[in-house]
């Protein structure tokens, strides 16, 4: 809103004159409406929220300071700017409503310039305000895009040079997302994992395998098992997704989107009893990220058809997860992943890539 006509201002007063000489002074250039007590007020206002309101203090019922605080407390009325209109004039009535978040007083008699001087400059620094807060919101949204579209990008480049499918991809940051959403609400994890943190970690964790574009054909291709040799330079995808990102992440700052992805490319591997890749890092010395990745990456390797072993069923993968508990995975998550264990095989079949694999997922042991 850009044209001050177009603004409402409500008038809250329990005394027609007060009322006549108010809407005699701004009706040519406001749309005005009118209250006499403050429940009706409120009601009005909460049905037709205007721009500004002009509001008495000292009314029958709900004074205006009532009034104003039923308003303040109210996310959708909140912003919307309230004068007090008084006869009283000293100071600690003032203080009180703007303590209250009122934003000026008027003071009776009224003068009719200084109404409408008061009017317009507080409308004039509501639209300013409102345009303010437009913007951050749009700006807000186009950065969000723009993570999402990097990580996007960077999550396909990996898909390009990685045996496995896209299909691994979907599970595991889903998997990921709803283990991270059950361990949130237990103490050991709630400090950790907030909405937005585990936005960040789904939207991270399509990059965990993103350092294999830098790992031989020979060995990312490979049908059969590999040797100890071509085993160590598998390894080394886990630097190489570090490194990477972490290039990257310099050019935007610390407090980058990234560094979930830089977590969860280099730690993924690594395991509860100090045994993983490639730090050798164990037990809370493993960043969250990685330890959830870890879960969420294995269980789908144990569920999922590939050139050299047949899909397991989910009953056998809950108890390779489940044996690992306290050597290759943290125990809280294990017991975490256990009560949701359905949750995961319904992700699984979700985004099934072969019809065996929703075979295998579907039989019970």
């Amino acid at each position: 809103m850009s044209d001050l006509s177009q603004c409402t201002v409500m008038i809250v007063d329990d005394t027609e004159a007060n009322i006549d000489i108010l809407v005699e002074t701004l009706g040519d250039e406001y749309e005005v409406s009118v209250a006499m007590d403050g429940e009706s007020a409120l009601q009005d206002i909460a049905e037709n929220r205007p721009d500004l309101i002009l509001l008495d203090i000292m009314m029958p019922g709900m004074d205006g300071y009532e009034v104003c605080e039923a308003l303040k407390v109210e996310e959708d009325t909140k912003n919307i700017p309230v004068v007090f209109l008084t006869a009283m004039s000293e100071e600690h009535d003032e203080a009180k409503g703007l303590a209250l978040g009122a934003v000026d007083y008027i003071t009776k008699p009224f003068s009719p310039e200084l109404v409408k001087s008061r009017v317009r400059n507080h409308l004039e620094l509501k639209i300013h305000r409102d345009h303010l807060e437009d913007l951050v919101r749009e700006r807000t949204r186009e950065l969000a895009l723009t993570q999402e579209v990097t990580i996007q990008s960077m999550g396909t480049l990996a898909e390009y040079r990685d045996p496995e499918t896209g299909g691994h991809i979907k599970r595991t940051q889903n998997y990921l997302k709803a283990l991270a959403d059950h361990l949130k609400n237990k103490r050991e994890f709630n400090a950790i994992l907030d909405d937005a943190t585990i936005e960040l970690l789904y939207k991270s964790a399509p990059l965990h395998d993103i350092g294999k574009v830098g790992v031989s054909d020979t060995i990312l291709l490979k049908p059969g098992k590999l040797t100890a040799e071509e085993f160590e330079e598998m390894k080394k995808h886990t630097t190489y997704g570090h490194d990477a990102i972490m290039a990257s992440e310099k050019k935007l700052g610390e407090n980058s989107f990234l560094r979930y992805a830089r977590e969860i490319a280099y730690t993924h591997q690594e395991k509860w009893d100090g045994s993983g890749y490639p730090c050798g890092l164990a037990g809370e010395d493993i960043p969250v990220s990685g330890r959830l990745m870890a879960i969420a990456d294995v269980y789908d390797a144990l569920i999922s058809k590939r050139v050299y072993k047949p899909p397991f069923t989910h009953d056998k993968a809950v108890g390779i997860i489940k044996e690992g508990r306290g050597s290759h995975f943290d125990p809280d998550m294990v017991d975490a992943f256990l009560e949701i264990k359905e949750d995961f095989r319904k992700i699984a079949l979700q985004f099934a890539d072969f019809e065996e694999e929703r075979e295998m997922l579907s039989k019970e042991e």
